[in-house]
């Protein structure tokens, strides 16, 4: 598949590029980029490199890796303000099977509490749910637990938190405890319990 703009009024989504790789690896530096997600740590310029030059274009290539840098709404790519994607293993099972996906995300410490994160995944769910997209069943979300800016992402967007999930996830060799959250098509995309973590008003409003 190639790559595609998904854009609204607060976001621009596009492929990450070479003008990308400084940037990246600038907020893969950031702790709460390295203490939850699986990039390398420590992050070198190498890996941006290899991000955006094998594992972007491939991805999207394979049909099983949907990657888009996060910007400001416009006409043409601004700065890289975060990352998003959708994991989906396009090619397993017969070609009437139900499929599945998981998103991804992560936001640059100067572009977070904005609300960007939201908007870039809804973004993100609406394709993959649509008919003309990816025609998904469900989309997962998974966070180590205690990662409350990735939840309060997956709770402002109706995921359903299935449970915590005994050291499911793997990072960088080590197993840790997890959050699963699963959104249906037909589900809202809009809380769906009230929220039990952190006090929003110290996240000025949970925006993430």
């Amino acid at each position: 598949m190639e790559p595609f703009v998904l854009a609204n009024e607060t976001v621009r989504l596009s492929v990450p590029t070479e003008d990308d790789i400084d940037a990246i690896r600038a907020a893969c530096q950031d702790p709460a980029i390295s203490d939850w997600t699986v990039v390398p740590s420590p992050y070198t310029r190498a890996d941006a490199e290899l991000f955006v030059r094998r594992f972007v274009p491939d991805g999207w290539a394979r049909g099983s890796e949907f990657t888009w840098a996060v910007r400001e709404p416009g006409d043409t790519d601004g700065p890289l303000l975060g990352m998003v994607g959708l994991h989906f293993e396009g090619r397993a099972g017969a070609p009437d099977e139900e499929r599945a996906a998981e998103i991804g995300f992560w936001t640059a410490p100067g572009a977070r509490r904005q609300g960007l994160a939201t908007e870039a995944a809804r973004l993100v769910v609406d394709w993959g749910f649509d008919p003309e997209g990816l025609d998904l069943a469900v989309i997962t979300w998974l966070a180590y637990v205690g990662n409350w800016g990735s939840r309060r992402v997956a709770w402002n967007l109706g995921f359903r938190v299935e449970g915590t999930l005994r050291r499911y996830g793997l990072q960088r060799g080590r197993r840790r405890d997890a959050w699963m959250g699963t959104l249906l098509p037909q589900d809202p995309r809009e809380p769906n319990e009230e929220w039990t973590g952190p006090d929003p008003l110290r996240q000025r409003s949970g925006r993430v």
